[in-house]
């Protein structure tokens, strides 16, 4: 986990844990309590457990609830791995998206994420 106080409004950063990765947009960082404030706007799961695979499934978290994490969580997203994610999730069907699964999966992730790094969270 990378920590970056350099982190800018609109920029796109990620969170990696396990098979999934969330890419979140900045809303505020609040250097005092050196926490980042993101609107998540989509996981990416890997299939099947594989790193390598090219397999994976996007879910569209951009109705979903914001989050006030710690910035060391999070890293500056590359362009060339969120650019064509962000082509793939302006094109899904509005009409298949289902708020309670978007927002279940995000709830997961989060509980993951705790487990994962319990000394980020004081």
């Amino acid at each position: 986990m990378g920590f970056a106080l350099n982190f800018k409004s609109g920029q796109i950063v990620s969170l990696e844990c396990g098979d999934a990765c969330l890419h979140s947009e900045v809303i505020q960082v609040v250097e005092a309590r050196q926490v980042c404030w993101v609107r998540p706007l989509m996981l990416v799961v890997l299939g099947s457990g594989n790193e390598s695979s090219a397999e994976y499934t996007l879910s569209d978290l951009r109705d979903g609830a914001d989050l006030l994490w710690p910035l060391s969580l999070f890293r500056a997203a590359v362009d060339t791995e969120v650019i064509s994610l962000l082509t793939q999730l302006h094109s899904l069907d509005s009409e298949k998206k289902d708020a309670v699964i978007t927002s279940r999966q995000l709830r997961d992730f989060v509980d993951r994420v705790w487990e994962a790094y319990p000394s980020a969270f004081p």
